[in-house]
């Protein structure tokens, strides 16, 4: 599980972040200007990368968040069943197998090269790849 940490104020809009405990994409940024005696606060509404739940957390622009490491890797599929599908990654060859999500259902062969993401000990299927 890799993970960097990086300043509340400095994420933009797509940028990733980790809201309790979920890897979420940054959906939209707000920031209120300083008070007289404080900092200027971040409004951070975010997405659910896995589970699409919206989170909003508010903090001072100066403190950091935890940013998710995402590994993006190739994988060959060797069988489909349902909507999962086993899959043998193209460089360690481990084997095992991934939730196929909703927009590529029906598409996804044995044989092809697929990409996936691996998120916090979590891997997803992401797009076939055309070789």
């Amino acid at each position: 599980m890799a993970i960097t940490h990086k300043s509340v104020g400095s994420l933009q809009k797509g940028n990733y972040c980790i809201i309790e405990g979920a890897a979420c994409s940054v959906t939209d940024v707000k920031i209120s200007r300083p008070g007289k005696h404080g900092h200027a606060k971040v409004n951070l509404t975010a997405v659910g990368i896995l589970d699409n739940k919206k989170r909003n957390v508010i903090m001072p622009g100066h403190d950091n968040i935890e940013v998710p490491v995402i590994e993006k890797k190739n994988a060959q599929v060797l069988s489909v069943s349902g909507d999962h599908c086993n899959v043998m990654d193209v460089e360690t060859y481990e084997t095992f197998d991934l939730v196929i999500p909703e927009e590529l259902k029906g598409q996804v062969e044995e044989g092809q090269v697929v990409l996936y993401w691996i998120i916090l000990n979590d891997k997803i299927l992401k797009q076939i790849k055309n070789e």
